[in-house]
């Protein structure tokens, strides 16, 4: 087996990418953290918990920077699960495209907003409804194993909205487990089994990460040449975890989901603990 330390002495600058060096062994962990952040995000959301530590060991990049192009590798791997969830087993898209269109234009606000209302003052919050998310699934097994849409018409299509708006707005202000977030919110409160229900996140969860970047882009944020190569590797992700979903069914997600969370509370918690 090759020496993987040696790895570290070779580096190289990647095309737009604001002439940041990247080792041999920091490329190779971007690559693999594309791919298991794809695949995660596929089944359940929450791949920015992978994507972004990792982009963040790049020395020289700026918290604004691992965000925005964070956001390219993501958009790239949700357009992929999407486009596999579409052809598989084919989400309503009267429920998924005006959800998606508020989730966008929200996401969008909470990029503006962020600027103003510091993101830590919102993480405690977001671990408490996490933790009652999380007891919520643990504690009702059956949630979520079929559909059973608790309102029809108009009334269905607001709510939908409503959350698209709400979960867009927490994506561009603050972003970890938006995915997450997404697919408990169409389980619970619409009433879509699991697998539906990360279908539909994904093409909600595409918007989202689009309205960051039209925040992001135009303030030249981001780094192409890092996010493009990240988006080759969430893509590959993608399509595999959207094909495993779809195949295992809804209570392979629902574990996945409760693994997910678990992993978003404690690595919000350090966060709150250590200032991060």
């Amino acid at each position: 087996m090759p020496d993987l330390a040696v790895l570290s002495e070779y580096s190289l600058t990647l095309p737009g990418s604001a002439g940041l060096e990247l080792s041999a062994w920091t490329l190779l962990l971007l690559v693999l953290a594309g791919l298991a952040a794809g695949f995660v995000d596929a089944v359940v959301g929450g791949g920015g918990l992978i994507q972004l530590p990792t982009l963040l060991l790049i020395p020289g990049i700026s918290p604004v920077q691992a965000l925005a192009t964070n956001k390219v590798g993501s958009i790239l791997g949700t357009s992929t699960s999407a486009l596999t969830y579409y052809r598989r087993i084919q989400p309503d898209l009267r429920t998924a495209a005006p959800m998606a269109l508020a989730a966008l234009l929200a996401a969008i606000g909470g990029a503006a907003l962020a600027v103003y209302l510091p993101a830590e003052a919102l993480k405690p919050i977001i671990i408490v409804v996490l933790v009652l998310v999380a007891i919520y699934v643990v504690a009702k097994p059956k949630v979520g194993t079929a559909t059973e849409l608790r309102w029809s018409g108009n009334h269905h299509y607001g709510m939908a909205v409503l959350l698209g708006a709400v979960i867009g707005l927490y994506d561009g202000l603050l972003g970890p487990g938006t995915g997450s977030f997404l697919v408990i919110a169409l389980v619970s409160v619409l009433g879509y089994a699991f697998l539906p229900a990360s279908a539909l996140a994904k093409i909600v969860n595409f918007a989202t990460n689009l309205g960051a970047l039209v925040f992001f882009v135009p303030n030249g944020a981001v780094l192409w040449g890092i996010g493009l190569m990240l988006g080759v590797a969430n893509m590959v992700g993608a399509y595999l975890g959207a094909r495993t979903a779809v195949a295992r069914g809804s209570r392979f997600i629902r574990v996945a989901f409760v693994v997910v969370v678990t992993v978003l509370i404690v690595r919000l918690v350090w966060d709150v603990l250590h200032g991060g």
